[in-house]
This record gives structure tokens, sequence and C-alpha cells, in this order.
């Protein structure tokens, strides 16, 4: 028997026949969930990553204030700081796909300002 195509079978009509495998898994890419879920993600840290860049800028002023007036720094504006800082560096490693764990107040706990600096 002669297994040929009807004749108005058109060429993209049935994905199973006609779709390379590379189509198909684009295809799932942009059908997945997952990817689009984390699209909102994105947009949420883009947003908590504008409002950590001011608040680091004010405490860059606050702290330049104290050292001005007082000749040391303040410990808790150092802490604030550093804590803020590690927040920044954890947002950047989510949006660029390093790491698929999501920063405070997702995944992750608010990042302690103890860090030792070298």
């Amino acid at each position: 028997m002669n297994e040929e195509q009807p004749r108005d079978h058109v060429p993209g009509d049935d994905p199973d026949l006609d779709a390379k495998p590379e189509r198909r898994e684009f295809e799932e890419h942009i059908k997945s969930r997952t990817t689009w879920l984390r699209l909102v993600f994105m947009v949420i840290f883009v947003f908590l990553y504008g409002i950590s860049r001011f608040v680091i800028g004010a405490v860059v002023v606050l702290q330049f204030l104290w050292v001005l007036f007082t000749g040391e720094t303040n410990d808790r504006l150092k802490s604030l700081g550093q804590s803020l800082a590690t927040y920044t560096y954890q947002i950047i490693l989510y949006l660029t796909y390093n790491t698929d764990s999501r920063p405070f107040p997702f995944d992750d706990d608010w990042p302690s300002g103890s860090a030792t600096i070298t």
C-alpha cells in the first residue's frame, strides 16, 4: 500500500507529523508555566532592586554625615549597608539566572549584616 499524504494535507496542519524536534522544544519552552512565573518574579525583583539602590544611597549619605559630625562610623548603618549590599547581590544572581533561589521575601531570609570584610 502506498501511504501518501491526503491531497488536502497542508504541511504544518499536523504538528505531530510536520513539526521538527527543535520547534517542539521551542513550543514547550514558550508554554512553560515556570518560565512565565520566573518572569513575574524577575519584574518584582527589578522593582525591589531599584528600592534597594535608593536605600543604599540614603545609607551612604547618612553614614557620611555621621562621620562628618561625630568622627566615627555608625555600626548600625554599617550593618544595614552590608545587608543591603548582600541583598542586592542576591537579586542580581537571581536576575542573571546564576541561582534559582529567590531572595527575601520569598525563598531566603533577610541577609545578616555581620559579614566580615577583608
